[in-house]
């Protein structure tokens, strides 16, 4: 993960949206999203984080992706003339990177780069008939997505069962988290690698 040591100081206090107001533009620049700008560390480690990714297709992002975007982000606050929100006037590491398969999925564009991908997600969250579901994604549109679902088989070591397609507006689904699949050969993300963590 490419990180580079910046001795900014600022005087403001307008929070990480702030800073994500200097970083998205940056990160756009590169043709990718910038999913999520945080402040943490202690006092005098503050470390910068840049969370970044693209808005479609299912591949990852390569190593040269990510130290273009750090380039472009570190470039940008450099010209801010050190009135950086929310870093005080400690030092901080920039770090970049995307964001694995440990983020939940929450907005149609993470549905869109995880088609193919098993989830485990709550249909119905909040209501008698809610249900954890755990199924593939065929398919992503505006409105929804259509998961194949994918049940255990009835003794271990039995393949799984697969159902017919569902379909499920965005509004009746709660976040889904992506699941790690084993086989014979290594670890896979549904069918992809683990793909984000850069």
């Amino acid at each position: 993960m490419p990180a580079e040591q910046h001795p900014h100081s600022t005087t403001g206090s307008a929070g990480s949206a702030g800073l994500a107001g200097l970083v998205a533009p940056a990160v756009e620049s590169t043709g990718l999203y910038c999913e999520a700008v945080t402040v943490g560390g202690e006092p005098g480690e503050r470390v910068l984080t840049v969370i970044v990714d693209r808005t479609e297709g299912t591949e990852g992002l390569d190593l040269d992706e990510i130290a273009a975007v750090t380039q472009a982000v570190s470039t940008a606050l450099d010209a801010a003339d050190d009135d950086l929100p929310e870093l005080g006037t400690e030092p901080y590491q920039l770090e970049v990177s995307s964001p694995g398969v440990s983020r939940p999925l929450t907005e149609p564009r993470h549905w869109r780069r995880n088609v193919g991908r098993l989830v485990t997600v709550e249909v119905e969250p909040g209501t008698e008939s809610a249900a954890v579901v755990t199924g593939r994604i065929e398919s992503v549109d505006e409105d929804g997505v259509v998961l194949v679902p994918v049940r255990p088989g009835a003794k271990k070591g039995m393949p799984a069962k697969v159902g017919a397609p569902e379909r499920h507006a965005y509004d009746r689904l709660g976040p889904a988290q992506v699941q790690v699949e084993l086989t014979r050969g290594g670890i896979v993300a549904s069918g992809e690698e683990l793909n984000s963590e850069v």
